[in-house]
């Protein structure tokens, strides 16, 4: 399954040491304007290799636009986006080709198909959410047009929590932290992991503003199932809390609850959606991310044979991917977002009337 999305849709293709990876975007509405240089701005702050809190593989990530688009517009047709692979060192991986990396996909992926491609994960490895970014960069032009935000940053690195929330923060921050105050605990710690040959957990925090109210369907594609679906589709990703998320379990209805008033929600302890549905508040969303698997200390495992080997990875990994991960959900909340506001166009006679008249 490689497609996500149902009006606004998305494919993705490719592996990570392969020729290309890419997305093939269906439903996006002919006339938007397709900025080029935006999308490969979005691009521009996921790439790899631009400082020592992320891997060290060097890839532009410069994206080709093959079809959908006709003088700077979407024509309505499929919108094929393409990003080559130029700094594979697939030799990087040939200590471990008979070998299953302890959390990494290897294992099921053998067990599932019979094979697997040992190249930096192939398909499974989180170089594939490049083209995640560049869809989720069209569904942020279209989101645009409307007025709707969706903005992201680092919240907690290997439990150091931010204290507060700027979102325009990230864009001064090489880890995209929410917090400035708690910023250089967070480099520390990943630098850390990274000197010891280890890795570090973290949480993303996404905000999504000016929405209307009623996106979502009601029941079985409710909008808090599809971002969490949409979250929990990234790698390394372990959790996703709404809202007051896992701590409204510990509150009284009478805490949780948010009054409502002629002006709004005086709270937002629901993240911004109530019933399956957007209630026109901020969408607030928590993402943790478990430590990057890929760690250059001896561990215990076994090969394709079932036999018990000791492994020590080489190449190049994120020594948090938390930080990059962040904008990937962003991207992936802006995709459903889009999907959405698509399938909330004919949920009353008077919306299709007043586009048919």
């Amino acid at each position: 399954m490689n497609r996500f999305g149902e009006r606004f849709s998305i494919t993705t293709f490719g592996e990570s040491h392969g020729k290309a990876i890419g997305c093939v975007l269906d439903g996006v509405p002919a006339g938007l304007v397709i900025d080029e240089a935006y999308i490969q701005s979005e691009l521009d702050r996921r790439k790899p290799g631009q400082n020592e809190f992320a891997t060290a593989r060097k890839e532009e990530d410069k994206v080709e636009i093959l079809s959908g688009t006709f003088e700077g517009l979407s024509t309505g047709t499929p919108i094929t986006l393409v990003i080559y692979n130029t700094d594979q060192k697939s030799g990087d991986y040939s200590n471990v080709k008979d070998i299953f990396r302890p959390g990494h996909a290897d294992f099921t992926y053998f067990h599932k198909y019979g094979l697997r491609d040992y190249r930096g994960g192939g398909r499974s490895s989180a170089r594939e959410t490049a083209a995640r970014v560049a869809g989720g960069a069209i569904a942020k032009l279209m989101l645009a047009q409307l007025g709707i935000s969706v903005q992201s940053g680092i919240s907690a690195i290997h439990g150091i929590e931010a204290q507060a929330l700027d979102f325009n923060y990230p864009k001064n921050s090489l880890i995209y932290a929410l917090d400035k105050n708690v910023e250089e605990a967070q480099k520390a710690a990943i630098l850390d992991a990274k000197n010891g040959h280890d890795s570090v957990g973290g949480v993303a925090t996404i905000k999504i503003s000016n929405l209307p109210i009623g996106l979502g369907q009601g029941l079985y594609y409710k909008l808090d199932a599809v971002l969490a679906e949409a979250m929990m589709g990234i790698n390394a990703v372990k959790a996703v809390e709404i809202g007051e998320g896992i701590h409204s379990s510990a509150l009284l209805a009478s805490q949780n609850n948010d009054p409502i008033t002629p002006k709004g929600f005086k709270t937002n302890h629901a993240g911004g959606i109530l019933g399956g549905m957007s209630n026109g508040d901020d969408i607030v969303l928590r993402i943790h991310f478990k430590p990057t698997p890929s760690i250059f200390i001896d561990q215990e495992s076994v090969n394709t044979d079932n036999e018990s080997v000791h492994v020590s990875l080489k190449g190049r990994h994120d020594p948090c991917v938390a930080v990059r991960g962040s904008i990937v959900c962003e991207s992936m909340a802006a995709l459903v977002i889009a999907d959405m506001v698509l399938l909330n166009m004919g949920s009353t006679m008077n919306g299709i009337k007043n586009y048919y008249t």
